[in-house]
């Protein structure tokens, strides 16, 4: 009798075991391809994924972002050059340096910009 039950638990162990390991094989297989179609578009240049908003993105930046940052520098490098004027009793005081470190720090600022 014990034969009759090991051989019903050993057919049932690999009917489990089998339908366990097709449903795996299946679902890693479907999750390799997603990955690979994943890599597929994340490899794009946002040119090639979708050239129309990239372009118009870069024409927004460089029409609207550049000149509103070059207004604000413009204020800021400004506002340095008088307060730095300013501090030093109206050019009384004022070393060449001080002059050389402004168009230094604003020629630094244009090239961020």
């Amino acid at each position: 009798m014990d034969f009759l039950l090991e051989a019903l638990t050993n057919w049932l162990k690999e009917m489990l075991v089998g339908g366990i390991m097709s449903n795996l094989s299946g679902m890693f297989d479907s999750v390799n391809q997603q990955v690979a179609d994943i890599s597929v578009q994340v490899g794009q240049t946002p040119q090639g994924w979708n050239g129309s908003i990239f372009s118009m993105i870069e024409n927004l930046s460089n029409s609207i972002m550049v000149p509103i940052a070059g207004v604000i520098l413009a204020i800021v490098m400004t506002v340095d050059l008088i307060q730095m004027i300013a501090d030093k009793n109206n050019l009384h005081d004022v070393d060449t340096w001080m002059i050389f470190k402004w168009v230094f720090k604003s020629a630094a600022a244009i090239l961020i910009v």
